[in-house]
């Protein structure tokens, strides 16, 4: 019994002694140039690409233009088809790659303020409020998009989207505007 004890004692000892040496999970962040964004996010937010923002619609059966057009074949859309799917994905990608900027923009603001440390917290509250009201808009952009290709694509079409991107077959039913 005694011998337990002591195994014990020595096992939380060294417990203790391995969590205090533990290094943080973000030593590897103290490189990058906008300390809250890694190099692919910043590049991500300038390009205007999608980074999730609109998994609501994919995934509830709202085909994206990027990927529309990447199958553009496969779905067999005809001209105007093409046509219109590519005015939505370049009017989404502009807007995208402006509110990109400024939400790139506006983290390196707050990251030089708390590197000079010279942040307050008003400031920190008039950037962050800016930043949440960028993200909101750079979101409703990508959806906005998805949106608008509910009159382009056909019933067939949307399920074929969803097949190519391999989701569950009807699982959603193809959503009309009223």
């Amino acid at each position: 019994m005694r011998s337990l004890g002591i195994f014990g004692i020595a096992l939380l000892a060294l417990t203790n002694q391995t969590l205090g040496q533990q290094q943080s999970p973000y030593v590897e962040y103290q490189g990058r140039s906008i300390m809250a964004l890694s190099a692919e996010q910043i590049g991500s937010y300038l390009a205007g690409d999608g980074m999730g923002f609109a998994l609501a619609a994919e995934l509830n059966g709202y085909p994206g233009p990027r990927h529309v057009l990447e199958l553009t074949d496969s779905l067999s859309l005809d001209t105007v088809q093409q046509e219109r799917v590519q005015a939505a994905f370049y009017s989404m990608r502009r807007q995208a790659q402006v509110l990109g900027t400024a939400v790139v923009d506006q983290e390196q603001i707050l990251d030089s303020l708390f590197a000079a440390r010279t942040i307050t917290n008003e400031r920190l509250e008039s950037i962050l409020a800016g930043l949440a009201e960028l993200q909101g808009q750079l979101r409703a952009v990508h959806l906005a998009a998805h949106v608008a290709l509910v009159g382009v694509l056909s019933e067939h079409q949307v399920r074929e989207y969803q097949r190519l991107r391999g989701y569950s077959a009807g699982q959603h039913q193809h959503p009309r505007n009223p």
